[in-house]
């Protein structure tokens, strides 16, 4: 099997995005769909792909995090279970939807997804208390992250954190739970429309099981604020590219 010099890119952005996700608990897929997205491929083309490399990603991510006891597991069976019906959800309807007329609200979606996080960097703005509705959380994490490619992390993750939750054990958990959630959204997507762009699927989950384990034990060192604004501004700039290129054309 033979592949392009684009296969060496992927594995790159595969492994910078799971520095970001492990550290942080979010923006693998984000930044991955929104990168792919960027290169004119299908909606559920790029979904399926992020979320068929994340399989292997996001259970390194999981594993390296419980070795360093990041994990909360009443917290995780409670984002798990529910998140995993929404993706369910989310990748069955994407898949009978058509690529042209999804694209736009994906972009719309992408670009609400970087305004809420540079918000969530604020985190002073928005007031602290538990989440009481997690598994409502879960569910609409778990269904937006389907459909748009990217979205567990930053909505699960931000809001816990935005509401006080602790940084280590949010993010060790969010990363954990996105691996039974990305299990069963690829499964959905193996079945309805089969696995696509092996070369995208293999560079970035070769970056991302690179990456995983030194961003499980770089949650304790970093400033979530600083990472989450970098993101925020990467993902704001690509969607309005975007944006305004689809208006333009």
């Amino acid at each position: 099997m033979e592949f392009g010099n684009e296969f060496y890119w992927f594995i790159l952005i595969g492994l910078g995005a799971q520095l970001v996700d492990g550290a942080l608990g979010m923006a693998f897929g984000l930044v991955c769909s929104s990168i792919l997205l960027s290169m004119g491929l299908p909606p559920a083309a790029v979904s399926a792909s992020v979320h068929a490399a994340e399989v292997v990603t996001t259970g390194v991510s999981g594993a390296s995090h419980a070795y360093f006891r990041n994990i909360d597991k009443r917290l995780f069976w409670r984002l798990t279970l529910s998140g995993s019906i929404g993706g369910a959800i989310g990748a069955y309807v994407l898949t009978r939807l058509p690529g042209d007329a999804i694209r736009p609200f994906v972009y719309l979606y992408l670009l609400a997804l970087a305004i809420l996080i540079l918000v969530r960097s604020f985190g002073r703005w928005m007031p602290r208390k538990e989440v009481k509705r997690v598994p409502m959380l879960g569910f609409v994490a778990g269904l937006l992250d389907a459909t748009g490619g990217g979205g567990w992390g930053p909505l699960a993750t931000s809001t816990l954190l935005a509401r006080g939750g602790q940084a280590r054990t949010t993010i060790g958990t969010v990363s954990a739970s996105e691996f039974v959630i990305t299990l069963v959204v690829s499964l959905t997507f193996l079945k309805t429309i089969g696995l696509q762009h092996l070369e995208i699927v293999l560079g970035l989950l070769i970056g991302g099981a690179i990456a995983a384990p030194l961003a499980a034990w770089f949650v304790r060192h970093v400033s979530e604020r600083i990472v989450l604004k970098v993101v925020g501004v990467l993902v704001l700039c690509i969607s309005l590219y975007q944006i305004g290129r689809a208006w333009l054309t």
